[in-house]
């Protein structure tokens, strides 16, 4: 054998015995990296499958009124339950070898990697549904290399410890199809109203297109687009034998009928209040140390479902068709309990609660506030103060302020608080806010739960002072609960995931706000409004509602260029409505002007409709007296303005609508002098 022979051939054994060499090696090395990942897969475990829950509303009757949850709409549903030609399509269209490989599609894998080096960049994914399901769950949706090792570590765990059947669940019940849906059961009930297990071969095939791009593929964002996506999934069905050509041409002809519109109308029950619920909710979770996102939560609630329904009833049938807004509240007097809200005509068109978020002038409606405050201090519901027309001076003299009342007029005479609360007499208000004085008003505002610092201004006497529907509601509330800082309450209690106890709500507070006596004093004087007798130069202002007054109501209406306010309440229940314009517009016809009125009518009488009427009862220590509305005195044959008026007993009158002496008597006995120097003497005579 020739040398450079020898040569040669030696070279080439070296050759060899080097890439065998290098073959053993890369061998060894991938066993290696094997055995690594398998060992670490097994240390690791397996990777959680779970999801955020829904959590669950309760009314107060424990029957379900609402879900949420954290940030994906989704309703899970077992495999077992699906439509077969939706899991076909998913297979056939996201990844035909599902079944065959082990998490991993190589010779997808491999095609992608070579487009991705060609253009230096990621441009085309090879993600089988086992890699997709772990994104959902675990990664986001970044082009990135880093993601993608990731995503291929979660999925090679997942193919160890899940079978096939439970890893299609999952992704089935994960991936997202746009409008806020995830899952396909959230997306057969948001495009086709029927559960997932009822849906037919092309809608079927529609949903499956979808998660190529939600916002391009949706049938409610683009018919064209979908319809054309439809079509290939179809056809990849039928090449991987799922259906027959028949099959797929008549699917590919059908017609699908989408009812989006009625998912629309079908949301929750008392939106606007389940959304405050949620959000009183997550402060109480986040105190407890508990993370309100991992769902799963019950909550039972205040809310009486025949009360919401008596509401949204009044209001669809009253509210104009116009522009008008609304908001309206119920609560009970003794706990507080939120029954009812609605916070505006649509949610879906504003979620803007206007309950709880819009703060707005509630003109009259302030005034219990003050004269809650009066009574404390001394007033009582026979306190004469003359209304003639009057101009204030304040600010040192600087400013003056010339109220005047809703028709005009002022009276040539004085009158009592019982007939100025009920026929809402504005000079008797301010003056009453002279001599109560700006810090007494404000404190009561304070303990009435009224978060508002009046300016040192007469016009605040007639509630010039933004505030809440909901402040004032729970203010009202608080009087009709005998004076106690009753807080409003819309969760009851929540139980975790496993029906553990989490919260429940404690018993309310024994601390007043006012005086049992002063309370009831004040509700009384709150049915004054109803009442003709008390009719003068103004009527009084609830009047219109009489007619469908079937028991005692305790109210006060207010009213602005802009807003109209009627809070009031039974001895069982308190209701409070607002409406008017959001922006920049005054009430000007006068169906805009009356309709709260009867919408808080109707509500409070079909909300108690089959209850017995039950009357105001007077604590120990107040006492009704019927007293004639002109002097006072006590109302005896002769008198005509007749009227059973309670009083605290030290208050009650001792002289008779008769005698004489009552005018002269009441100008030298009153707690203020001052308040009557502006009668003229002869005006008793």
């Amino acid at each position: 054998m020739r040398r450079t022979d020898y040569v040669k051939k030696n070279k080439r054994r070296a050759r060899f015995r080097f890439a065998g060499l290098l073959a053993i090696t890369a061998a060894t090395a991938l066993f290696t990296v094997l055995v690594c990942l398998r060992v670490y897969a097994q240390i690791a475990g397996p990777p959680s499958l779970s999801v955020p829950e829904a959590s669950v509303f309760m009314d107060r009757n424990d029957r379900q009124i609402g879900d949420r949850f954290s940030g994906e709409r989704r309703y899970w549903v077992d495999i077992d339950k699906m439509s077969p030609s939706l899991i076909d399509a998913f297979v056939a269209v996201e990844d035909r070898n599902f079944y065959k490989h082990n998490g991993f599609d190589y010779k997808r894998i491999g095609g992608a990697v070579l487009k991705d080096v060609k253009a230096r960049r990621k441009v085309e994914g090879a993600s089988t549904i086992t890699q997709q399901y772990a994104r959902n769950l675990y990664l986001s949706n970044e082009k990135s290399w880093t993601r993608k090792a990731n995503e291929a570590l979660y999925a090679y765990r997942m193919e160890i410890f899940y079978d096939k059947e439970k890893i299609l669940e999952g992704y089935l019940n994960t991936v997202y199809f746009g409008h806020g849906m995830y899952g396909v059961e959230a997306a057969s009930r948001y495009f086709f109203g029927k559960p997932v297990g009822e849906l037919t071969l092309e809608e079927a095939a529609t949903i499956a297109a979808i998660p190529k791009g939600p916002s391009i593929y949706s049938p409610a964002a683009n018919m064209e687009k979908s319809t054309y996506r439809k079509k290939i999934v179809l056809r990849l069905m039928e090449e991987q034998g799922f259906i027959s050509s028949e099959q797929k041409e008549r699917a590919a002809e059908q017609t699908i009928a989408l009812k989006t519109e009625d998912w629309s109308s079908t949301k929750d029950v008392a939106p606007y209040f389940l959304n405050e619920v949620w959000q009183e909710a997550e402060k109480i979770l986040t105190d407890k140390g508990r993370y309100p996102a991992e769902g799963g939560w019950t909550i039972k609630t205040t809310l009486d479902l025949k009360h919401q329904k008596t509401a949204e009833d009044v209001i669809a049938d009253r509210m104009p068709k116009n522009e008008l807004q609304l908001g309206f509240v119920a609560m009970k007097p003794e706990t507080g309990e939120v029954t009812a809200m609605v916070g505006g005509r649509s949610y879906a068109g504003s979620p803007f609660n206007r309950v709880t978020q819009a703060k707005r002038q509630p003109g009259s409606a302030m005034k219990p506030i003050l004269y809650a405050a009066a009574l404390e201090d001394g007033f009582n519901p026979l306190t004469y103060i003359s209304t003639e027309q009057t101009i204030f001076t304040y600010d040192d003299g600087r400013s003056s302020y010339e109220p005047s009342n809703v028709n005009g007029k002022f009276g040539d005479h004085p009158i009592s608080l019982a007939q100025a609360v009920a026929v809402s007499d504005n000079i008797y208000a301010v003056k009453t806010l002279e001599e109560v004085g700006y810090k007494k008003y404000n404190a009561m505002a304070e303990k009435l739960g009224i978060n508002v610092k009046f300016p040192e201004s007469p016009a605040v006497a007639l509630g010039t002072s933004s505030v809440t529907l909901f402040e004032m509601t729970s203010a009202y509330n608080r009087i009709a609960s005998g004076g106690k800082k009753i807080e409003p309450v819309m969760i009851l209690s929540i139980e975790d995931s496993r029906g553990k106890l989490v919260y429940e709500h404690p018993e309310q507070t024994k601390k007043r706000a006012m005086t049992e006596q002063n309370a009831s004093v004040l509700t009384h004087l709150l049915t004054g409004m109803f009442d003709p007798v008390f009719n003068d130069y103004l009527t009084s202002t609830g009047i219109s509602m009489r007619a469908k007054q079937s028991r005692p109501y305790a109210a006060k209406s207010g009213t602005t260029i802009s807003d109209q306010y009627l809070i009031g309440y039974s001895p069982t229940l308190t209701a409070g409505i607002w409406t008017g314009y959001d922006v920049g517009k005054q009430l000007e016809n006068a169906i805009d002007k009356s309709v709260s009125k009867q919408i808080w009518i109707e509500f409070m009488e079909g909300a108690h409709e089959g209850l017995s009427p039950e009357p105001f009862l007077p604590p120990k220590g107040v006492k009704g007296v019927t007293v004639d509305i002109e002097t006072g005195g006590l109302a005896v044959e002769g008198c005509s303005k007749q009227r059973l008026v309670y009083l605290k007993e030290k208050d009650v009158p001792k002289q008779l609508c008769t005698d004489k002496t009552l005018r002269e008597s009441r100008l030298k006995g009153s707690k203020k002098e001052k308040e009557f120097e502006l009668f003229p003497f002869s005006f008793f005579e």
